[in-house]
């Protein structure tokens, strides 16, 4: 079965078609990448945030293996918490499993642990998601955001604003 263009779910601004476009990422078949994570030797994962205008806080990152997880409807593979001193921070991800992850992250400047918005819900701290995706009207699709992690080390710069 073709999959449709997970491209053309990314622009729709509604709840129902961001559903959607999870939906049709769950049902892509997994067995081929479950088999090749499982003979693949571990991975890490070196995640650098650039553009840092406040150098004091932290970035909270979660690090999802999964569009569930990727939306906050489900646990993150991993999460770090990275004390902000300048300009860059920077956290690795180390015994990771090969295979496709997405990133979300926000500057928390007031240490309350949590994205802080506006009586509109439009985010007041610094965010940011893998690949510098970018959503319409929320967050990124996870077709957006998604990028591959192989064996070894691997690397992810992330512009946080």
């Amino acid at each position: 079965m073709t999959r449709p263009s997970l491209q053309t779910h990314s622009r729709a601004k509604s709840i129902i078609a961001r559903l959607l476009s999870a939906a049709f990422a769950l049902a892509a078949p997994a067995g081929l990448h479950a088999a090749a994570a499982a003979s693949a030797a571990p991975a890490s994962l070196t995640v650098t945030f650039q553009g840092l205008k406040t150098s004091s806080g932290a970035v909270m990152v979660a690090l999802s293996s999964d569009p569930d997880g990727f939306a906050g409807k489900g646990d993150p593979v991993n999460q770090a918490k990275i004390v902000v001193t300048g300009a860059t921070a920077s956290a690795t991800f180390t015994g990771l499993k090969p295979g496709t992850y997405a990133i979300r992250a926000f500057h928390d400047l007031n240490g309350n642990g949590r994205l802080d918005a506006n009586a509109f819900g439009i985010p007041t701290e610094p965010y940011a998601f893998s690949n510098n995706a970018r959503g319409t009207m929320g967050p990124p699709s996870w077709s957006a955001a998604a990028f591959e992690v192989r064996s070894g080390d691997n690397g992810q710069t992330i512009d946080i604003d």
